[in-house]
């Protein structure tokens, strides 16, 4: 391929990686298991950007809608606490 390529899909981009196109800028979670399977290489660590976490500011938790509260719930799930999906994964 001659030229630039230029994605607005990450998941497109990740697999142009994965194709041998270049480089990829993605979230390390959708990389992970790549580089842990030797599939992609990571370059310049010492740059990664960390993520802390999500932040959601709203005004009032008494009348929260159920669509609201869910999604709540779902950020602040993680594999290893309570969540959501807790008893799935028993």
């Amino acid at each position: 391929m001659d030229g630039q390529a230029v994605f607005n899909n990450t998941f497109l981009m990740l697999r142009a990686a994965l194709d041998g196109v270049g480089f990829a800028y993605v979230p390390f979670d959708l990389a992970r298991s790549h580089i842990e399977q030797g599939r992609l290489i990571p370059v310049l660590e010492d740059w990664w950007p960390l993520f802390p976490g999500y932040h959601l500011y709203y005004a009032n938790r008494r009348q929260l809608a159920p669509a609201l509260a869910l999604m709540i719930e779902t950020l602040r799930w993680r594999e290893d606490g309570p969540g959501p999906m807790a008893d799935a994964r028993r």
